[in-house]
């Protein structure tokens, strides 16, 4: 548990920096949350990878006929008996933890290249 959900982490193993530069913070990938009006689920790497995401924003189309509610790495499903479980499998294994360390390097790299 992270930030109140079920939060899937790389492990401090595989990044002992930690997220935001905190070694005592795991790196979060993938996470759940029960909200008062729907259910979301975050996927960080979907925020970083331009690609991806339009990728789930076609596929949300053919699975799906409600409108996709998502923000930037949130996607927010209102009637959990539509939630298209197969598409989430398909968006999961479409980043391993090891490519989301590298994108995450990438963007905290050229976040600090910005601030110099």
């Amino acid at each position: 548990m992270n930030y109140g959900m079920i939060c899937y982490v790389v492990p401090q193993s595989a990044y002992p920096k930690g997220y935001l530069g905190d070694p005592q913070k795991p790196l979060p990938f993938i996470s759940i949350a029960s909200q008062k009006n729907f259910v979301s689920l975050y996927h960080m790497g979907i925020s970083c990878h331009p690609e991806l995401r339009q990728w789930f924003k076609l596929q949300y189309a053919s699975h799906c006929s409600s409108r996709l509610d998502m923000a930037i790495s949130c996607i927010r499903f209102k009637d959990e008996e539509k939630i298209p479980y197969s598409l989430i499998g398909e968006l999961s294994a479409k980043m391993t933890a090891d490519q989301w360390i590298a994108l995450y390097e990438r963007m905290v790299s050229s976040r600090q290249k910005t601030k110099t």
